[in-house]
């Protein structure tokens, strides 16, 4: 099944415990996001490390999650999956910008903020 049109991206296309990186147009314009699944739930972030202002994905779309944390391909910044805070690096006690989602029917969305 193709991904709807406005839709970020379907949920089965994400491994459980894997993020993608996908491009969204947000209030204030265009960005590139980290999206994550767990489980039968998402979470997103704009794609941008707060140390360095960069991508966090060592290859396009492809990111380092190991034991929970999101690691920055730059620096080696590590990011909790549950809510985006540094936890280790450069950055730490910094958090990556949410952006809120919404799974339904097994499509992601962005969500209203």
């Amino acid at each position: 099944m193709d991904t709807p049109p406005g839709a970020l991206c379907r949920l089965d296309h994400i491994p459980d415990g894997t993020a993608v990186a996908v491009d969204a147009v947000l209030p204030d314009g265009p960005e590139n996001l980290i999206l994550l699944r767990d489980g039968e739930d998402a979470r997103a972030w704009i794609n941008v490390c707060p140390h360095a202002g960069r991508r966090l994905d060592w290859a396009p779309g492809q990111f380092l999650i190991s034991r929970g944390t999101l690691i920055c391909a730059v620096h080696g910044a590590g990011f909790r999956t549950g809510d985006g805070l540094c936890v280790g690096g450069p950055c730490r006690g910094q958090s990556l910008r949410a952006v809120p989602v919404r799974v339904e029917r097994g499509v992601v969305w962005l969500a209203e903020s």
